[in-house]
């Protein structure tokens, strides 16, 4: 009996094959090659850098690690990130269903009257009848041209892009917070130099108005003088409302809405440097998250690509069913109402106008489109990153000859000061010295701001601690 079946189906799968050599998918092939480290200058090194997950803590601030805390926790885009992962894992649960047997349980109930003047013969002929059936379907579609696995691993490779795609959303939330809270520390420093800057401009006046009482200034240095009050002032408000957006982006970054964050203002000679690499890292495309994603996109695709070949050849089902159906339902649980059935079915387009190689087609671009996605991806990521390594080894050397003309300035301002109060220089010449020393300040505090920015920007550039839960695909050298 085994023997039987067995043959019938031996023959349907035999012919199957023989018609699916009429597949005709030539001409259609990926143009787009991935880029490989080699490619793109990033020669294997003995040694990289990898910052850890929670890089932030390393600049010790008790202050912006709650920041960044609060924001992974609120901000509605890392969410949205969170809630595209959590949709993509559902298609693969779809994937994974359809390699399974699917059972299906029915019942109709039907009042029904038959037509006197057709097929139907007496005594239904005319008649109105109750009718039931009350039956479980069974199938199971044989995956023997890989269509279901290849649509289950490309959802499960969109998945994985996912899943990446979130933790860039989380690495780049904490850079963007980290950031925007130096800005802050920035502006408050800078603060602290235009209050100092009004301050002197302050007592300068008075010493101008005490040496016109004396004979010995004009007014002419009395309006130069006036005239730097309203100045320092303005750049003071100017830089309270510089004061009040980084607040206000703190806040937005953390999913506060219009509350204020920040209850003790930063400042840049609280918060430590964090060691930063000399070169680009050997290993960069492993190391950030929207490269592993880009390169997940191109597995899915592949998979897409053999979805779509895959459905130039047959579907090859197993349909059974069993149930009870009966004309009249006082009969329908009767043991005479019992029907089922078993075998196979087998579907194969022969004639479909076009639409398997345009659907083929459409993939194999879709695939393409998403290798180049990754070239860009690489290419940028390189770019970031060397920008940001360039910026911080300048940054160190711009700091360095900045203290030493800071120095230089305080030192000329000291010696006009004096030559001003014995008499032996001008208040113009006191002036342009002041104006030096404030300059060298202000640019001391935005150096430093700077300095620690590149180090977040370079950090994030970097990989951002980034450790996929799930080996990525390798590049294959093209």
């Amino acid at each position: 009996m085994i023997h039987s079946i067995r043959a019938p189906r031996l023959a349907a799968l035999a012919a199957a094959l023989v018609l699916a050599g009429c597949a005709n998918m030539s001409g259609i092939e990926p143009q787009a090659r991935m880029r490989d480290a080699q490619s793109v200058g990033l020669a294997p090194a003995s040694a990289s850098f990898a910052p850890a997950a929670q890089w932030w803590r390393e600049f010790g601030d008790e202050q912006l690690d709650q920041l960044i805390a609060q924001a992974l926790q609120g901000n509605p885009n890392l969410k949205l990130a969170q809630a595209r992962l959590a949709r993509a894992q559902a298609v693969t649960e779809v994937a994974d269903a359809a390699k399974l047997p699917q059972v299906n349980g029915s019942l109709d109930l039907t009042r029904q009257r038959y037509t006197g003047n057709g097929a139907v013969p007496p005594p239904l002929a005319g008649a109105i009848r109750n009718s039931g059936t009350l039956q479980l379907s069974a199938s199971w579609e044989l995956d023997f041209f890989g269509k279901n696995q290849a649509a289950l691993d490309a959802a499960l490779g969109a998945a994985r892009a996912a899943q990446a795609d979130t933790e860039a959303a989380r690495i780049l939330l904490a850079s963007n917070v980290a950031r925007a809270y130096f800005q802050l520390a920035r502006v408050n420093d800078q603060l602290t130099v235009a209050k100092r800057t009004l301050a002197q401009r302050d007592e300068s006046l008075k010493l101008v108005r005490d040496r016109v009482r004396a004979g010995l200034d004009t007014r002419l240095e009395l309006h130069q003088s006036e005239g730097g009050l309203p100045e320092a002032r303005q750049q003071i408000e100017a830089l309270q409302e510089q004061a009040e957006l980084a607040q206000h982006a703190l806040a937005a970054l953390t999913g506060q809405g219009n509350q204020v964050v920040v209850r003790t203002q930063p400042s840049l000679a609280t918060l430590k440097a964090m060691p930063v690499p000399g070169q680009l890292p050997a290993d960069l495309l492993g190391q950030r998250a929207d490269i592993v994603a880009a390169r997940w996109r191109v597995e899915a695709a592949g998979y897409d690509v053999k979805n779509a070949k895959a459905q130039f050849y047959p579907n090859i089902n197993l349909m059974a069913f069993v149930g009870l159906s009966s004309i009249g339902l006082g009969r329908l649980i009767d043991t005479g109402s019992e029907q089922w059935g078993v075998g196979p079915a087998i579907r194969l387009p022969i004639f479909e106008a076009g639409r398997l190689r345009a659907n083929l087609r459409g993939k194999t671009a879709d695939l393409d489109a998403a290798v180049e996605s990754y070239n860009a991806a690489v290419l940028e990521a390189i770019h970031e990153t060397a920008d940001q390594v360039a910026s911080s080894q300048s940054i160190v050397r711009q700091q360095a000859e900045q203290r030493d003309a800071q120095a230089s300035a305080e030192g000329a301002y000291d010696i006009a000061v004096q030559r001003y109060r014995a008499g032996l220089g001008t208040y113009l010449n006191v002036l342009t010295a002041e104006t030096n020393v404030l300059a060298q300040r202000r640019l001391a505090v935005d150096l430093a701001a700077r300095a620690l920015d590149t180090q977040a920007a370079l950090v994030r550039a970097i990989g951002g601690g980034y450790q996929p839960g799930t080996a990525a695909p390798a590049v294959a050298s093209k």
